[in-house]
C-alpha cells in the first residue's frame, strides 16, 4: 500500500478494533431515540402527508449518527495522538498534508456511514421507509460525513486536551445537530426560528438526506446540495491549510 492508504487503513482499524464503543454505542443511542420519540409522538405529530412521524424521524436519526461520529473519529484520533506523543511518528514520514487529509477524512466517512447503516438495519423494520431518490441519499451522506471529518481535523488540531475537544463537541456540534430538524420540520417553528435554522448548515444536510427517502423537503434539494458543497469546500480548504502549515503539531 502507498503512504496514504496505509494511514487510512490504520485509522479505520483504530475505530474498528473498539467497534463496540465506536459503532454499537451510537447505534444504540439512535435506537433509543427512535423508541422513545416514536412511541410518544407518533399519533401527535404529522409532518408530511402520507408519511408517519417515525418514518420522518428515521432519516434524521441516521444522518445525525453519521455526522456526529464522522466528527468524533478524526477529532479524537488527532487529540489522542497529540496527547500520547505518537503523532511524531507520522511527522517523521514523507506523507504530504493531502495524504493526511484523505486518510483522516476518509476514515471518518467510513465510520459515519457504518453507524448510519447500523441505525438503519436495526430500526428500519420498525417503519415504512422508502428510497425514492437513492442518489440524493448517498450524496448527502458522503458529503456530510466528509465535511464533518474535515471539521474534526480542525478541532483535533486546535484542541490540546480532551476537555477542549469535549467542549467543542458538546457546545458546538451537538446543539447544531439537534437544532437542524432531526426531530421536527422547521415549518413548525415560529418565523424567527425558521430564519435562524436556515443559517445552520446541518439543517441542509439532514433536509437533503431526508428528501432522498420521501421526495419531500423543507427547501429545494439543489439549494441544500449547494450549501453543503460550499461548506465542504470551505472547511476542506481550511483543513488543508492547517495541515500544510503544521498548526499546533510542529514546533
Amino acid at each position: 500500500m502507498t503512504g496514504w492508504q496505509t494511514l487510512l487503513y490504520k485509522e479505520v482499524l483504530r475505530f474498528w478494533k473498539v467497534a463496540f464503543q465506536t459503532i454499537a454505542a451510537p447505534v444504540l443511542t439512535s435506537v433509543l431515540y427512535m423508541l422513545i420519540f416514536g412511541h410518544v409522538l407518533e399519533n401527535h405529530v404529522k409532518v408530511y402527508d402520507q408519511v408517519a412521524y417515525t418514518s420522518f424521524l428515521l432519516p434524521g436519526l441516521i444522518m445525525m449518527g453519521v455526522l456526529q461520529n464522522a466528527f468524533a473519529n478524526s477529532s479524537s484520533s488527532l487529540v489522542q495522538s497529540k496527547i500520547m506523543g505518537n503523532i511524531v511518528f507520522l511527522l517523521l514520514t514523507p506523507l504530504s498534508h493531502c495524504s493526511w487529509f484523505v486518510a483522516y477524512v476518509g476514515s471518518s466517512v467510513v465510520r459515519g456511514l457504518a453507524v448510519g447503516l447500523g441505525v438503519f438495519v436495526i430500526t428500519g423494520w420498525m417503519v415504512n421507509i422508502q428510497f425514492i431518490y437513492p442518489l440524493w441519499i448517498l450524496a448527502f451522506a458522503i458529503l456530510g460525513a466528509a465535511m464533518m471529518g474535515a471539521l474534526g481535523v480542525i478541532a483535533g488540531l486546535w484542541a490540546e486536551k480532551f476537555d477542549q475537544m469535549a467542549a467543542f463537541q458538546n457546545f458546538v456540534i451537538m446543539p447544531m445537530t439537534f437544532l437542524s430538524g432531526v426531530f421536527y420540520s422547521i415549518h413548525s417553528l415560529p418565523a424567527f426560528w425558521q430564519q435562524l435554522s436556515h443559517l445552520n448548515p446541518f439543517f441542509y444536510m439532514i433536509d437533503g438526506f431526508r428528501y432522498g427517502f420521501f421526495g419531500h423537503s423543507d427547501v429545494s434539494p439543489w439549494i441544500s446540495l449547494a450549501v453543503v458543497g460550499t461548506a465542504m469546500v470551505l472547511v476542506s480548504s481550511v483543513t488543508l491549510y492547517l495541515l500544510r502549515t503544521g498548526y499546533k503539531i510542529r514546533s
